[in-house]
């Protein structure tokens, strides 16, 4: 069963964001930042939540494009994505984000090339988590930047999940194993993190059961 979104009719639960239906490019969109009681967390559940799914394996595609805040901190990268299988009450879930300034193309430095997407899981495994511990399998390059409108699709199923950015034929990346294992399932969420100004379309869902 595929679901293609409209903002203007889809219930939106704001996990420590704020929400608006706007335009961009002539085209409706759900713009999101993230709430001033995270503003300085990173890898925290901020997100857009739809209401109304309950998603376990399928595919979730979006197209999304980000903008650095006038406030945003130095560290500020653009994060947008998803978070999925979210559990009821915002406290766990897994999710794929992408850094549109360490694009391949806007940043020479290898080691934030590297740092062009990634995977965590809420709320023990963040990137600070796999940083510390020296862990780089959940990292990825990728050609992207601010201000552009990236294309996102993510293919879940059991404990596996294979994401793809801007229609790219091979995946960004490849997750084999999923930490919150292949039984967890929930809801979908628009992610935001530091000084974003995040704007997200064309939200489609494909339930494979």
């Amino acid at each position: 069963m595929t679901k293609i979104f409209d903002w203007k009719r889809t219930q939106i639960k704001e996990s420590f964001v704020h929400t608006s239906v706007t335009e961009l490019d002539g085209k409706p969109c759900l713009r999101v930042t993230k709430h001033e009681d995270k503003l300085n967390e990173y890898d925290e559940n901020t997100y857009a939540k739809v209401a109304g799914i309950d998603f376990h394996n399928g595919t979730i595609e979006v197209t999304m494009l980000a903008r650095l805040l006038p406030d945003a901190p130095v560290l500020a990268r653009g994060f947008i994505g998803i978070a999925f299988r979210i559990n009821e009450d915002d406290t766990a879930f897994e999710s794929y984000y992408v850094r549109p300034t360490n694009g391949i193309r806007v940043t020479k430095d290898p080691v934030r090339q590297s740092h062009g997407t990634q995977y965590f899981s809420y709320p023990t495994y963040t990137f600070e988590y796999f940083r510390s511990h020296g862990i780089t399998k959940y990292d990825s390059k990728a050609d992207i930047a601010l201000d552009e409108w990236i294309s996102l699709k993510a293919v879940i199923e059991g404990e596996r999940a294979v994401f793809y950015v801007n229609d790219m034929e091979k995946p960004a990346l490849v997750v084999d194993r999923l930490i919150r294992g292949a039984d967890a399932r929930g809801g979908i969420g628009l992610f935001v993190d530091i000084g974003t100004e995040a704007y997200f379309r064309d939200l489609k869902v494909t339930k494979a059961d």
